[in-house]
């Protein structure tokens, strides 16, 4: 499987701000997709600032979502982030984002975040659902 053939939908600007790169996908399962630890990123001491941390599991999330249901027709209901250790500049934020259960309108998903040294640096779950165009629009 080649990641940059995969349709993660509609991708949004922040998504290719972070630049993340796919690196696996397993249909119906899990996504995977590395983010780089920019300079813009840190907060004073030196490590990536928990929002920009959660902001890329909102974007592993939302793809992942998307190839779970095919549709743009969601929305995020909640994202709990827990922070285990610091990850610095120069590194590699790499999550992986599984789909635990898929109802017909709700979707949970959990993920794990590690450095390039393998070691957690963050864990997230969060519940999708669907909504109606008219919501949409």
């Amino acid at each position: 499987m080649d990641p940059s053939s995969i349709d993660l939908g509609p991708v949004p600007y922040c998504f290719t701000h972070m630049q993340g790169q796919v690196l696996d996908f397993i249909e119906g399962e899990s996504l995977t997709i590395s983010f780089p630890v920019l300079k813009n990123y840190l907060n004073p001491s030196g490590s990536m600032q928990g929002g920009f941390i959660t902001a890329a599991f909102d974007n592993v999330f939302g793809p992942l979502c998307y190839l779970a249901t095919k549709t743009t027709a969601t929305t995020t209901v909640d994202i709990i982030t827990s922070y285990h250790r610091p990850i610095f500049e120069g590194d590699e934020l790499i999550i992986t984002a599984t789909v635990k259960n898929k109802g017909r309108t709700k979707i949970h998903m959990i993920a794990e975040a590690y450095n390039r040294d393998n070691k957690l640096v963050a864990t997230a779950s969060c519940d999708y659902i669907r909504v109606s165009r008219k919501a949409l629009g």
